[in-house]
């Protein structure tokens, strides 16, 4: 395919020509221009350029890799740290991986769902579990990645909210622990219990690798 015009410079008539050719078994798009000045033909440099097409797919590939990487991460530590993972008193550091929403967008949102929703069938509990459990990942880590600018408190909402879920559940599979002495609901006591073994996984030890991997140089290479 070409197109050309013609124009005048300084008197002197140009005639441009730009001559495309797609190699489709390469995916990309190569540009030719020639100008005709006096009667002789020169060759304009014009870089090639990847098709749009393929630069999505590229971006796709990346996505759905990254959140294989999360979920198979997330799964794994809650797995093999499974005694501080499960119970009225729990320490799930497989959530230290949500704020990192924050940094790489939906990707982890849903790699951090899918992570929860393999380790909590792999420790069969109740579909209960499996379905909020997943549910309440899900939410917190959208909740860092739409408020990402302001992730100290996203994060401590985003804990909140998964004691909340995850607490409003977890009572009635196991007895709540005491709080501070206090004579509790046992739906709240476990609430609050999740909560705050969340703040520290969250709020804590996952705002502290987000700091962490900000300063380091290699997380512009892995968004690029």
């Amino acid at each position: 395919m070409y197109s050309g015009f013609d124009s005048n410079v300084g008197g002197i008539n140009v005639l441009y020509v730009v001559i495309c050719t797609h190699n489709v078994r390469n995916g990309f798009k190569r540009h030719w221009s020639f100008t005709r000045s006096a009667g002789e033909w020169a060759l304009l440099p014009v870089p090639p350029y990847k098709s749009r097409g393929k630069e999505e797919s590229s971006m796709k590939t990346k996505e759905i890799s990254l959140i294989a990487i999360i979920a198979a991460l997330y799964a794994a530590m809650v797995i093999v740290l499974a005694p501080i993972s499960f119970g009225p008193v729990q320490l799930r550091l497989a959530d230290v991986l949500i704020p990192l929403a924050a940094l790489f967008g939906l990707p982890v949102v849903y790699g951090v769902t899918l992570g929860a929703l393999v380790a909590n069938t792999y420790w069969f509990m109740s579909p209960i579990d499996i379905v909020l459990g997943a549910l309440a990942n899900l939410v917190a880590g959208y909740i860092i990645h739409r408020y990402k600018e302001n992730l100290v408190p996203a994060s401590a909402i985003a804990s909140v909210v998964i004691g909340v879920i995850v607490g409003g559940y977890l009572w009635m599979f196991f007895p709540p622990p005491s709080i501070l002495g206090l004579q509790l609901p046992a739906w709240l006591g476990m609430m609050i219990s999740v909560s705050l073994s969340s703040l520290v996984a969250v709020a804590g030890l996952g705002v502290a690798l987000v700091k962490l991997l900000q300063q380091s140089k290699y997380i512009e290479q892995l968004n690029t």
